[in-house]
């Protein structure tokens, strides 16, 4: 619980900086640095966000995390649950991943992306979002 609320003043400002920067790394996950040559950048959390711009038109961005290799599906679906297009359906190596999906053939409407990624751990990660076409 002391590390969600922190109750003691940093004592100087290069300790408030290294108290943040431990925050960071923990939500975002650890930058590497091996043999000072090459910077190996994995997530910590599996994480599907929030599509951008959101509403849209036509062309959205769907960005997503996996902090191990994976098999993951992406999906799109209607507002009845349809499915109109998987834009991932592969394994995936530990990282972070953008998407640029153009729905200029489809009608204005909310849609759903939806994620699955399987570590082969017999643990499994789903989640959804809604997003909004405007034409």
């Amino acid at each position: 619980m002391k590390q969600v609320i922190k109750v003691e003043r940093p004592k100087n400002i290069i300790e408030h900086i290294k108290i943040v920067n431990t925050d960071i790394q923990n939500i975002f996950g650890s930058t590497l640095v091996n043999n000072n040559t090459s910077v190996n950048n994995v997530p910590s959390v599996y994480r599907l966000t929030q599509n951008y711009p959101n509403p849209f038109n036509p062309v959205t961005t769907i960005k997503y995390d996996l902090p191990k290799d994976s098999k993951v599906k992406l999906v799109v679906y209607d507002l009845l649950g349809r499915e109109l297009k998987t834009l991932v359906n592969e394994l995936k190596t530990a990282g972070y991943y953008q998407i640029d999906f153009n729905m200029q053939n489809y009608a204005s409407g909310v849609y759903f992306y939806r994620i699955e990624a399987d570590d082969f751990t017999g643990k499994k990660f789903v989640d959804a979002k809604k997003m909004v076409l405007v034409k």
